[in-house]
């Protein structure tokens, strides 16, 4: 896992440990639960009095933010699998309509790289944070309305790390949609604390509460936040003393003291070291969680898992706080991108770039959809001879988790990477992401899907802002992270941010912002959507295999909606649905049932899938792989030569391909004249997964001509024919 900083300085202050009254099941970390009171709070003047009076900072000289390594990813170093959920469907270009498209924050070549492009949306701003600039946007126009400016401005006069009048890093960013709230938070420059500030009003412009919370000795690295109802849930990687990896931490802030201006506390549990990189999920839409429901935390658990966690915080009685988990929770199994690290090409350079391919990328995105609980993350993967973007959806996280679709995006060869997405109010999908290679700086685009959609996979793909340069002179880092949220007033409009270079340099990053929404999104006429899977099945010929096909109700829909497959069911097959058709709300299931016969063809089948309900009508589609079993026939010598009168003996081998088994019968063609040919045996029983041979023989006689003869040897399974030719020189 990544940390920022090299050498650093930690003071030393108290923290509160509460015993829990009962044992609480968190098995990767310690189950009690630690209190952390602020060091500071307080109440500023508003932003735009301190930055109109902050004076003027020249950039101290260029400073690259190092690494810190953690233990790697369970299940890392593996052989790479073969990705099951790799796209290979091309959708049409997303369904998008473009908003505002403009340049954000802007590096300085003598300043910091890189820049942790941080961002979110609120009523009427957009608000940006890198390493160390912020900036307030008009939303409607994109116009500055603040800054650039330090972010440290922030926390001028405030006591404590947090304002000693330099910046620490790791800013996050995030818009507290039901309090109409900002919530700025960084480390300070000591990195062994954490501080927080938390707008007054909707205008990030005016006055905040602020917080400072210390750790001790230890620097809470990669730090990312979430909004919840009862807290701002946050988590960190864990470096004792600032080298040593000791966990992630998981800590809630209590939110309701911190809307008022109160001495809010933290509660805390430190995970052990086998837990890094955990995401806090970040409400979405304007419908809560279920009363009471704990925030659910995600994690890479290894290469066919993910971890979900969860964090119950009580601030009235922090001992009956819990955080319990991991839930492991399957999906395709996958590859780490460059193995966690570095490989990332770029145009006109041999310096690469850094892939964070060991972690879920910002944010872990919540949705209560009708009723309906979703979870919504990324992160990178092997795709191929390149790096892909995967993508999971995630229902009843709080219940039995289910992964409910999921997909890598790797349309081309290019290199995909550093990943953000979320979920609009009408179940459609954004993800942004960087894009680059050998011939293409690095790019900013986005892609997508609405429910309607094959189960598992994206639109094609469309670009924000194309770089015109690579970052060069050794320096590997491409920021932490990248964010896209959520336009609290329409609740369909996507808001990325993301960086990238004008000119090759390494300190000469821009940052860029970029809105676009589904053309559906928002569409308030009764109606029903329809996904299918998995994505793609395997079988072998005469095997069958199943698919879920899911209807979904949108905008108030109930009815009932009759299934079939309306084209690709192979010659021969029988596709048949169980219930074959399904009473809606709620969403609902049937089991599509593809039975294949001994005699379907092999080969790659779209299979279209047709929901109606009188004039509605909604197809989707799923791929079916029908693998016929075969065989294979060699021999050895393929070429010998023989006197008048003896006898040439080859092996014939015949192997099984694709599961096949049974008797091949042998024969030939192009023997020479006065010779007689013969196979023993004849016919060669072949095993499935395995092998057999036979010795064919070619007796000459004394009067066989001489000359140099071309022989096929023939087998023959039913339809299933194959030769393969042997030469014979007879001298």
């Amino acid at each position: 896992m990544k940390s920022k900083f090299g050498r650093v300085t930690l003071s030393v202050l108290p923290v509160f440990f509460l015993a829990s009254v009962a044992a609480i099941p968190a098995q990767e970390g310690s189950p009690k639960p630690i209190v952390i009171h602020p060091t500071y709070h307080d109440v500023s003047p508003p932003l735009r009095d301190m930055v109109a009076a902050a004076p003027f900072e020249a950039p101290t000289g260029q400073h690259i933010i190092p690494l810190r390594a953690t233990p790697p990813l369970r299940g890392a170093g593996a052989p790479p699998a073969e990705d099951r959920v790799l796209q290979t469907l091309t959708l049409p270009l997303v369904g998008t309509i473009n908003g505002l498209n403009f340049n954000g924050v802007t590096g300085d070549p003598s300043g910091v790289a890189p820049p942790d492009t941080n961002g979110s949306v609120g009523n009427t701003q957009f608000v940006q944070i890198t390493n160390f600039d912020y900036a307030i946007f008009d939303k409607a126009t994109g116009n500055t309305i603040l800054g650039p400016t330090p972010a440290h401005t922030i926390w001028n006069g405030f006591g404590g790390n947090c304002g000693n009048g330099s910046d620490g890093g790791d800013p996050v960013v995030v818009y507290d949609k039901a309090a109409n709230r900002w919530v700025i938070s960084q480390l300070p420059s000591t990195y062994n604390g954490w501080c927080m500030a938390v707008s007054q009003t909707s205008d990030a412009t005016g006055s905040y509460y602020r917080y400072e919370f210390e750790f001790g000795n230890n620097l809470p690295d990669y730090p990312k936040l979430g909004v919840w109802p009862d807290a701002y849930y946050w988590s960190s990687n864990t470096f004792q003393n600032g080298s040593t990896f000791i966990g992630a931490q998981a800590c809630a802030f209590d939110r309701a003291n911190m809307l008022s201006g109160g001495a809010a506390n933290a509660i805390c549990f430190q995970q052990n070291s086998s837990v890094a990189s955990l995401l806090p999920s970040d409400l979405d839409g304007s419908t809560a969680p279920p009363s009471g429901e704990p925030n659910l935390y995600l994690e890479l658990y290894d290469t066919s898992h993910l971890g979900l966690f969860k964090f119950h915080a009580d601030f009235t009685t922090p001992p009956n706080s819990t955080f319990t988990g991991p839930t492991t929770i399957s999906v395709a199994t996958y590859a780490e991108a460059c193995g966690g690290g570095v490989c990332i090409p770029q145009e006109g350079t041999t310096q690469q770039l850094d892939s964070l391919g060991d972690r879920l990328m910002f944010r872990n995105a919540y949705r209560n959809l009708k009723g309906t609980e979703y979870l919504v993350s990324t992160h990178s993967v092997t795709a191929g001879t390149s790096v892909g973007t995967r993508w999971y959806q995630i229902t009843n996280p709080n219940g039995t988790p289910t992964v409910a679709q999921q997909g890598t995006f790797a349309p081309d060869s290019s290199y995909r990477w550093m990943g953000s997405i979320a979920m609009d109010k009408s179940g459609d999908i954004a993800v942004g992401y960087s894009v680059s290679s050998s011939s293409i700086h690095p790019s900013i685009f986005y892609t997508g899907r609405v429910p309607s959609d094959p189960s598992g996979m994206m639109e094609s793909e469309a670009n924000i802002y194309n770089g015109t340069g690579s970052q060069t002179r050794g320096l590997d880092r491409w920021g932490d992270y990248s964010s896209i949220s959520i336009d609290p007033v329409d609740d369909c409009t996507f808001w990325y941010t993301n960086e990238y270079i004008p000119t090759n340099g390494s300190f000469n990053w821009n940052t860029r912002i970029g809105s676009f929404k589904f053309t559906s999104c928002g569409i308030t006429t009764p109606d029903f959507s329809l996904s299918g899977s998995p994505s793609s099945q395997t079988i072998t010929q005469g095997k069958s295999t199943t698919y879920t096909v899911t209807v979904t109700p949108l905008n108030g829909y109930s009815n009932t909606v009759n299934l079939s497959v309306s084209a690709g069911c192979p010659t021969g097959s029988t596709c048949t649905f169980s219930p074959t058709s399904v009473m809606v709300p709620p969403a609902a299931n049937s089991t599509l049932t593809v039975q294949t016969t001994s005699t379907t063809p092999g080969g790659t089948y779209t299979l279209t899938i047709r929901g109606t309900d009188g004039t509605l009508t909604h197809t989707t589609t799923v791929t079916l792989v029908v693998i016929a079993p075969d065989f294979s026939i060699s021999s050895n010598p393929t070429a010998t030569s023989v006197l008048p009168g003896g006898t040439a003996k080859y092996t014939e081998t015949l192997k099984s391909l694709k599961g096949f088994s049974g008797n091949v019968t042998l024969g030939s063609t192009g023997c020479p004249p006065s010779s007689t040919c013969s196979f023993i045996p004849n016919p060669v029983n072949v095993p499935s997964g395995g092998s057999a041979t036979s010795t064919f023989r070619v007796a000459t006689t004394k009067t066989t001509p001489k000359g140099h003869y071309s022989i096929t040897v023939k087998g023959t399974h039913g339809s299933l024919k194959h030769s393969v030719t042997v030469m014979l020189s007879v001298l």
